[in-house]
């Protein structure tokens, strides 16, 4: 579903797992592959989630990025080989997701920051509370409320069949744009942020996705 016509994805039922081997070994690399790729929550009530069209890398030595002074028990599951998947709490009250990036013990991570949504778009809007389907998914923190996705995910694998895995449906993803991360001081210039050009799903400004 893009601004400007009715095309509407296929659905997550489509999609098959990613392999570890498909994913790059490079944190800036396997950001923009991502976009495109198909983030799959399956829940209670039916499957959810959608295609992932925003992503930023926080790579090796990002002084912005959770691994910069080491590894914690709160962040290792950022140091696990690549493919895994890092929750935290930001701001207090809002979960967000990293996709681990490089080999076992080096700490880095890719922040999926939105999805276009294609399966359970009514779990998602009662997880969300809202039928808004633009901003159900459109920013890091709607994104982990609407799939429903918390802490007790952290570490999982994302490159098997589960509670949430990363796939492919076969299609190429549209244009995608680069530019600065968002909401961020450290590193706030740095050109890190991967997006779908025009897609009305992308957070930020319009300004921003051009």
């Amino acid at each position: 579903m893009h601004e400007g016509n009715s095309v509407i994805a296929p659905p997550a039922a489509c999609s098959r797992v990613l392999d570890r081997t498909e994913l790059p070994v490079d944190t800036v690399q396997l950001a923009r592959f991502l976009i495109g790729k198909m983030l799959v929550r399956e829940l209670a009530e039916g499957v959810a989630g959608g295609r992932i069209v925003e992503t930023e890398a926080y790579p090796i030595g990002d002084a912005a990025g959770h691994a910069y002074r080491g590894i914690t028990p709160r962040n290792q599951a950022l140091f696990l080989e690549r493919g895994h998947a890092y929750v935290y709490v930001a701001y207090g009250s809002s979960f967000m997701m990293n996709v681990s990036s490089e080999t076992p013990g080096v700490g880095a991570g890719v922040l999926i920051r939105s999805i276009e949504p294609t399966d359970g778009i009514s779990i998602m809007q009662r997880n969300r509370g809202t039928e808004q389907v633009r901003d159900l998914a459109r920013g890091p923190g709607r994104l982990c409320a609407a799939l429903g996705i918390d802490r007790r995910l952290d570490g999982i694998d994302l490159c098997q069949v589960g509670p949430l895995w990363l796939g492919s449906d076969g299609q190429s993803a549209d244009e995608i744009g680069q530019g600065k991360r968002i909401g961020i001081i450290r590193a706030a210039d740095s050109p890190l942020r991967f997006y779908v050009r025009g897609n009305c799903f992308v957070s930020g400004a319009r300004a921003l996705n051009r």
